[in-house]
């Protein structure tokens, strides 16, 4: 039988790349994100390979649209295997100049989006006592980093879900596993929430990020699909991608530096 996945933010970046790679593996695809064009394109690559994929578009905030994309999914294959939890946005500036809007925005997609899916989907798993379920969370959401307080918050959440869910979870037949990244070079830019004390502030925090995703030192979002498939093939429990290893070692060796230097690099103006 063919195995099934479910992946979110799967129009582009890491979801895509994550697509694209488990097609390759045989696997069939039902893609979600919010932009159908984008998610059909990517589907109409999936099928030049020789798999079927379905785009469904989805918001993940919404727990209706989410119910939906879970039943029309396992309605056209009849099952799913795999389920990648992707869709994110990402916040920096100084805590203060949040408003409860960023806020809600970001707690809402990073962290209620992965729990309407694994809601929605769960009973499932469970029937089938079968199933895999990977949260992409960042080190972000192992590691303190200044000036990105409501990404990390919903990222630390993130991984307490998944140790949570993977420690009830094992015994039952599903496993749980939690994707932690560094910067990758990927599309955060479009979603993302800039913060300052002014607007000049904000548009250089922007900048700075916008520069660094074109590094050719980051990872690439088919880096963090290797580790994604990896974790499935191998059921690992969690996977740090290449240079996350680096930077969590050091904010553990060396945390009041690794503060400092976090704080110099995005705090901007703010620092003074």
């Amino acid at each position: 039988m063919t195995k099934t996945v479910i992946i979110t933010g799967a129009s582009q970046g890491i979801g895509k790349a994550t697509a694209l790679l488990f097609a390759r593996q045989n696997y069939d695809v039902v893609l979600a994100a919010r932009q159908f064009d984008r998610l059909e394109a990517t589907a109409a690559e999936i099928r030049e390979l020789g798999r079927e994929a379905i785009a469904i578009s989805t918001d993940v905030k919404d727990p209706v649209q989410v119910e939906n994309l879970i039943d029309k999914a396992i309605a056209h294959f009849g099952h799913i295997d795999v389920l990648i939890n992707n869709a994110s946005i990402y916040t920096l500036g100084p805590v203060e100049e949040f408003t409860l809007t960023d806020w809600q925005e970001a707690i809402a997609t990073n962290l209620w989006g992965y729990i309407h899916t694994i809601n929605a989907l769960l009973p499932h798993f469970l029937e089938r006592r079968s199933g895999t379920i990977v949260n992409v969370s960042s080190i972000g959401g192992i590691n303190p980093i200044p000036y990105q307080v409501p990404y990390s918050t919903t990222k630390y959440a993130v991984t307490g879900l998944t140790k949570a869910l993977h420690a009830e979870l094992s015994p039952k037949g599903i496993q749980v596993c939690g994707i932690y990244p560094s910067f990758i070079r990927t599309h955060l830019m479009e979603r993302g929430i800039f913060r300052g004390e002014d607007e000049e502030t904000a548009h250089a925090r922007y900048e700075l990020v916008d520069k660094a995703l074109h590094s050719p030192v980051l990872e690439k979002p088919e880096d963090v699909a290797q580790a994604i498939w990896s974790a499935v093939k191998y059921q690992r429990s969690e996977v740090l991608v290449g240079t996350a290893k680096l930077w969590t070692a050091a904010f553990h060796l060396f945390p009041s530096l690794m503060k400092s230097i976090s704080r110099r690099v995005f705090g901007m103006k703010e620092r003074q």
